[in-house]
């Protein structure tokens, strides 16, 4: 499935791969590598409240300030909120890059391998196999309670709007 006319990268459109993920649903299941290669499945997350930042790759500035925006806010969400990176950067780099910047509360993962969590969440980019920029939540029951896709990949997302909706629930 593919969908245009949702994303932009510096005004460029882009073809997105996978379905639209809407509040409500099913959270779908995925895999991704973490970074000392070992497969992590969404299930391994399962009764907690999940937090998914999607960012295209953490060696860009924006993606660097999302990824420690939300590696500050995860030690005051509680032991039921798990806060996710994920991106299609190379479990080394990802390594490397929490290493040197310190992300030690965020799980960082990589969907490198067969974009598993890019075609689940509808959010794989066709020209460029990165993803979009996103942001998902999901409850302890695997059900979809927010969701943020930002139009343009080089902008953040709505930090205060994400961070408040979790302390909310």
């Amino acid at each position: 499935m593919e969908r245009t006319g949702k994303i932009t990268i510096h005004g460029n459109p882009l073809t997105l791969i996978g379905p639209e993920i809407t509040v409500g649903s099913k959270a779908p299941a995925f895999s991704a590598l973490d970074k000392d290669l070992k497969e992590v499945k969404s299930s391994d997350f399962a009764g907690k409240i999940r937090i998914i930042s999607v960012t295209p790759s953490l060696d860009t500035p924006v993606c660097d300030i999302q990824i420690n925006k939300f590696n500050k806010e995860a030690a005051e969400f509680g032991a039921d909120v798990v806060v996710i990176n994920i991106s299609m950067d190379l479990p080394f780099a990802i390594a490397r890059f929490c290493a040197a910047a310190g992300i030690d509360k965020v799980t960082s993962l990589s969907d490198h391998r067969d974009a598993s969590f890019g075609n689940a969440y509808g959010v794989l980019i066709k020209e460029l196999r990165l993803l979009a920029r996103s942001i998902f939540v999901i409850d302890k029951n695997d059900v979809v309670r927010y969701v943020e896709l930002v139009p343009e990949v080089s902008d953040a997302p709505n930090y205060d709007k994400v961070i408040s909706f979790v302390k909310g629930m």
